[in-house]
């Protein structure tokens, strides 16, 4: 189980949230699908609105025993241990902390409201309220536990400037217990919001003062968010239904599970991936990504576990006509690339007038090459390998690759050297154990079911 378990053993105990991400070794978890942004806010919602809804039959319990309403040192230990386990997540402790007491507010006063009713018009609880102690409480703090868990994963969503404006009607709807206005879900958002905000100065500042925190941060939360693109067989992909397949998929599911966690993949595309990082979207970007200068200006790098040259993939019927570099920077001839990667900078760079044609998803790639709407692509030669086996239509250009176009392939790492020696050390033992080639071998072949590592 997770440290962040550990670290609440001696107070909240958290729930089925994270009883249910448990480490299991790669290739055993389910399919690798990437992450709903707005799921975490959504699950925020829900546990809000889920414990306040216990309130009714706190407060029957209460009533029928004729204890206080009103709690404050339980309170209070509630507030404390969430802000001592923030603390734990990267999180603002005194954001976490008026998050929680707007809640324990919220409680309290739904319970006064219903003592006031019943002593006034007669109780009318039906059924049998459960235990305090040996149920409601222990529900109770499974929220608080969940809770922390979501705040930590939606930090990104609450940080956005439009986040109250953009989240307003899901609150609306998920906050529909009794005890809900529409003052105190205004209240509840924009508590959530200062959260967020909070936790991105938090990171800002601890770049600004080199003082990481990446791989504690992983460890305590119990989950390695993945940056990729799905779109770079066979690196990473993602299918017409949503899974996640390729060599990095796997890589990463083996990382995440080296470092006590599980993978949660994030999206993200190839023009953003420095940018996404530095915001704290992903604690390691994989899928097939290049090292170079303006990246590693950005983050960090791995060691290498793979390289690549460009190489050129054309019709075959093309091939002889697109034999070289030369061949194609001609006039009516139109070159596709995918937008924000290494091949875009590279035709940037050495074509000057052939037409060119960006496209955001690299998947559709081919399918234009063979619809005759674009006539060429430079790409990595593994990438190629594998069109040309999967798209009988394709060929390789040129019999070699093109000159001075080799790059290793690397995890793209946040700036923590704690985090940056974690990677080193599992890739090391990866490719001792001649996993990456593996994998690449298997993927690019076809000899293996892609996700069922060999």
């Amino acid at each position: 189980m997770y440290a962040l378990l550990a670290a609440c053993a001696a107070g909240l105990a958290l729930g089925p949230l994270y009883a249910a991400t448990s480490t299991t070794a790669p290739g055993a978890a389910d399919p690798a699908r990437f992450e709903d942004p707005g799921a975490p806010v959504q699950q925020v919602l829900w546990l809000a609105n889920r414990r306040l809804s216990l309130m009714g039959a706190v407060a029957a319990w209460k009533w029928r025993h004729h204890a206080a309403v009103t709690a404050p040192a339980r309170e209070q230990v509630v507030i404390d241990h969430a802000a001592h386990v923030a603390r734990s997540l990267g999180l603002s402790s005194s954001a976490v902390a008026r998050l929680f007491a707007l809640q324990v507010r919220l409680a309290r006063e739904q319970e006064q409201r219903l003592e006031t009713r019943w002593r006034e018009s007669g109780y009318d609880y039906h059924g049998q309220p459960p235990s305090l102690q040996a149920v409601l409480r222990p529900q109770l703090d499974g929220i608080s536990g969940q809770l922390l868990a979501a705040l930590y994963l939606a930090a990104p969503q609450l940080a956005r400037a439009d986040f109250v404006s953009r989240y307003a009607p899901r609150a609306t709807r998920a906050l529909s217990a009794t005890g809900w206005s529409g003052a105190s879900r205004a209240e509840l958002l924009s508590d959530l919001h200062a959260i967020g905000v909070a936790r991105a100065a938090a990171r800002a500042a601890a770049r600004a003062a080199a003082r990481p925190n990446a791989l504690e941060r992983i460890r305590n939360a119990g989950v390695l968010r993945v940056g990729t693109t799905g779109d770079y067989a066979p690196f990473s992909l993602e299918t017409a239904d949503g899974t996640l397949l390729g060599v990095d998929i796997d890589l990463a599911r083996s990382l995440a599970h080296a470092l006590g966690a599980r993978a949660l993949f994030v999206r993200t595309r190839w023009s953003d991936l420095a940018s996404d990082l530095a915001a704290g979207r992903f604690d390691v970007a994989m899928g097939g990504i290049s090292v170079t200068p303006a990246r590693a200006a950005a983050g960090a790098f791995s060691i290498p576990y793979d390289s690549s040259s460009k190489t050129i993939l054309v019709r075959c019927a093309d091939a002889r006509r697109f034999a070289g570099l030369a061949a194609l920077d001609q006039p009516g001839v139109t070159l596709i690339v995918n937008a924000g990667g290494t091949n875009q900078q590279y035709v940037r760079a050495h074509i000057r007038h052939a037409r060119v044609r960006v496209l955001s998803d690299n998947r559709a790639v081919f399918a234009e090459i063979l619809a005759h709407r674009a006539d060429a692509m430079i790409t990595d030669e593994v990438e190629v390998a594998l069109q040309v086996r999967e798209h009988p239509g394709l060929c390789r250009g040129i019999p070699g690759i093109l000159p001075h176009t080799q790059a290793n392939k690397a995890v793209f790492i946040a700036r923590d050297p704690a985090l940056i020696g974690a990677v080193n050390t599992w890739l090391r033992a990866q490719l001792a154990a001649g996993r990456p080639a593996a994998l690449l071998h298997a993927f690019g072949t076809g000899s293996i079911a892609p996700g069922s590592p060999p």
